[in-house]
């Protein structure tokens, strides 16, 4: 197993290179799925064994979705090595990309589940033959009936502790050779003294423990505990689960062409300009172009739209979208960690890896808080001794079990990562799971207009000429030349131009000049040829000392000048506001928050989408430089504003960075993404405001959780201290407090009613 791991190519499927050394080492982080781990503590010893390897520098990992992101260098170790170091302190590790990762927690639900079922079977008969020592006088049965009970539950409790308690047994092992502890060192210690006082009344009716034994209690709290955690196991794979899904949806293997015949090949084997088969039902494996068949297509993941896509021949398809209908041929352009779904994996296994700063705090406090535990089991054996030795011993049983730190530590974690999961179905990606605690605080939104805002392209208002303002399929003429002029530039307002016009001449000797315009020479209706420019108004006004371009044209956009006759037209583009722009705006300031624009196109632009939208004058700053924006942003928290930014382009990373929170758009640039927090893989912007109010519905729960869990300790301890509680409901209150997190968690699992709705439907 140790070469295939060490493989760079294997490695690669599940690590992604994020520093490299002069001489050709690189430092690659890792994600991996733990096996075996049941608590916080158990991150801390994984974390610390990996710390320890040399050339491991990094490791984070999170006890809920039971994954960790490791970084190391590959000059100074290998994964097996690290691997194998988990392996020591008694977990597993399988790459994060690992296709049997299902198999194996299917595998691991029905170990659960028969321990459970074994429990049950078993408490229900111990139940049945102590029930007569609860419901009769004394001298109602005779001392060798009870004895023949006593004996009874003893053979039925065996196979409850030899089999059912395995993994607490196991984990309880690990810790002592560890020299350390975790949450089931307390519970594992309760079922032992529980079983031997038991076992020793059994074997010695007369001796110091033969006054009562407590099979019924040791075999209800175990099956207590093991129904908790089968449930608790279940409600995560629906949470971490859902995440899971989404990153290894791709198939394992995929029918590729060669020479003319299909060839059923795993997908590390694929490579640009392969021709795959996607069946229906499948995900496609790459980036590429449909070249046979016609279907439809689920790109919810990618784009954040929910409703199937028809996709036929030269037809673009992503990796990662499911093939609803038909069979389809693929001509692969990109595979691998090249394509976007890889892309969007990353972001989702770093948020998975995360840990909110309420988890770490959490987290901090369970390892002191099980020494408390074991002091206080302790020191109330201790009071109760001189009463009643078995009353004292079963008070330290109930002290251990009632007191386990789960339900705090799956406070934070299990609510996060349900929102996250719904949140990624929804097409919203988040990067760090802090994120959405922060988002839910903010009071301020500060927006980049342009693909924000508006869309990326611009569309033809007017055109101002000498014969006055006239719209574009009236200034014929000069669109002709002036479009023959923008065919030969890819800005944006050149393709908005050649949009507009029905047709255009062709243009010659045509240059483009960086940030002025474009020059060249074009013949117009009358055969005459024209020396022409098209840019800005500086750019062409003293082309020729013809017409000047009067003073209401000149907030145009661009402006068409002839080396004769001087000015000829000016050109009024508007950006395409987005159909639920002025919407999302209208419904955060429902929500109480401010709402800025901060942009680098000019001002008048800026007003005018402002006045479209409903941003207040004079929160809105135009031809900002992206130092510009970032000293407005760091003005706005100097007031002590909790800020979120959503922008799209390379000019706004600085300021990205610099808020508390950050908002990418699914089409921004690849700069704009890392420097986000979140990712809106639709772009809809009303799909903002459904965030946000995620956002504070989540912290919401939250602090919810962590009350119920503080409730609940301060509640059921002091019970037991004074031996009102007993054992078997120690283990249900144990079991009930961690069922009662994750399912309150869940409800951040289901969209909230038109939460995420399509503005357009």
């Amino acid at each position: 197993m140790a070469p295939l791991l060490d493989d760079p190519q294997v490695w690669q499927q599940y690590s992604q290179s994020c520093a490299s050394t002069p001489q050709g080492a690189h430092t690659w982080e890792s994600q991996v799925v733990l096996q075996g781990m049941h608590c916080a503590t158990c991150a801390f010893t994984i974390e610390d064994a990996l710390r320890a390897v040399p050339g491991v520098s990094a490791v984070m990992v999170n006890a809920a979705t039971q994954r960790a992101k490791v970084t190391w260098s590959d000059d100074q170790v290998r994964p097996s090595v690290w691997m194998q170091a988990i392996e020591r302190v008694g977990y597993r590790a399988m790459p994060a990309q690992d296709h049997g990762l299902r198999a194996e927690r299917l595998l691991e639900t029905r170990r659960m589940l028969w321990r459970f079922l074994v429990a049950a079977f078993c408490m229900m008969q111990v139940m049945m033959y102590a029930s007569p020592a609860y419901f009769t006088e004394p001298g109602d049965i005779s001392t060798n009936t009870l004895q023949l009970l006593r004996w009874a539950s003893w053979v039925l409790t065996l196979p409850v502790v030899i089999f059912s308690c395995t993994p607490f047994w196991r984990s309880a092992w690990r810790d002592l050779r560890q020299r350390r502890i975790s949450m089931d060192l307390p519970v594992a210690l309760g079922m032992l003294i529980t079983f031997v006082v038991s076992t020793a009344g059994t074997f010695d009716p007369q001796g110091p423990w033969g006054a009562e034994v407590y099979f019924d209690s040791l075999t209800m709290f175990v099956f207590f505990l093991l129904g908790g955690r089968w449930l608790e196991w279940r409600l995560r794979d629906q949470t971490a689960g859902a995440l899971e899904a989404l990153m290894n949806r791709l198939p394992e293997s995929i029918e590729r062409q060669s020479a003319g015949q299909w060839e059923r090949v795993a997908l590390h084997r694929l490579r640009p300009g392969d021709v795959v088969c996607v069946r229906a039902g499948d995900a496609v494996p790459g980036d590429g172009v449909v070249v046979h068949g016609q279907t439809l297509i689920e790109e919810a993941l990618l784009t954040g739209e929910s409703r199937p896509c028809a996709r036929g021949p030269q037809d673009v398809v992503m990796a990662g979208s499911h093939n609803l209908s038909a069979s389809i041929e693929v001509r692969l352009d990109r595979v691998g960690s090249e394509t976007r779904y890889a892309q969007l994996v990353r972001l989702m296994e770093q948020a998975t890896s995360s840990k909110p700063r309420l988890a770490l705090l959490a987290d901090r406090l369970a390892r002191p808080f099980l020494w408390g535990v074991l002091a206080l089991a302790a020191l109330a054996a201790l009071f109760w001794w001189s009463t009643d030795r078995g009353q004292a011993l079963m008070v330290a049983v109930s002290v251990l079990i009632v007191t386990c730190p789960c339900a705090l530590s799956l406070a934070t974690p299990a609510a996060m990562l349900a929102s996250a999961g719904q949140l990624a179905r929804a097409g919203v990606l988040v990067r760090e799971l802090q994120a959405l605690e922060t988002l839910g605080q903010i009071d301020t939104v500060v927006f980049d207009k342009t693909g924000t805002l508006t869309h990326d392209g611009q569309r033809l208002q007017v055109v101002h000429t000498a014969a006055g303002t006239l719209m574009p399929e009236q200034a014929g003429e000069w669109m002709v030349l002036a479009a023959g002029l923008a065919a030969h530039s890819w800005h944006p307002v050149s393709r908005a131009l050649v949009a507009a016009a029905p047709e255009y001449t062709h243009a010659s000797e045509v240059h483009e000049i960086s940030g002025q315009g474009l020059e060249g020479c074009a013949i117009d209706a009358r055969g005459q040829r024209r020396h022409l420019r098209l840019g800005s108004l500086a750019f062409g006004q003293h082309f020729h000392a013809g017409m000047f371009c009067p003073e209401h044209a000149r907030d145009a956009t661009v402006h068409l000048f002839d080396a004769q006759r001087g000015w000829l037209a000016s050109f009024d583009l508007a950006e395409d506001l987005r159909s639920d722009a002025a919407s999302a705006v209208r419904q955060l300031r429902g929500m109480g928050l401010d709402i800025w624009i901060l942009s680098g196109d000019r001002t008048h632009a800026v007003q005018r989408v402002a006045q479209w939208v409903g941003v207040e004058a004079g929160k809105f700053l135009g031809s900002c430089s992206p130092q510009d924006k970032l000293d407005c942003m760091r003005a706005l928290q100097a007031q002590g504003r909790r800020v979120l930014m959503v922008g799209d382009g390379l000019n706004d990373g600085p300021v990205l960075a610099a808020a508390q929170v950050s908002i990418a758009l699914g089409g921004s640039v690849p700069l704009a993404q890392a420097r986000s927090d979140l990712v809106m893989m639709g772009a809809r912007l009303l799909d903002l405001p459904a965030l946000v109010r995620r956002a504070r519905q989540t912290t919401r729960v939250v602090w919810q959780n962590l009350a119920w869990a503080l409730f609940y300790n301060a509640l059921f301890v002091p019970l037991a201290l004074i031996a009102w509680l007993p054992a078997w409901l120690a283990g249900l209150g144990m079991a009930v407090s961690s069922l009662w997190v994750i399912a309150h968690s869940m409800r951040l699992s289901r969209p909230m009613t038109g939460e995420w709705q399509d503005p357009e439907t």
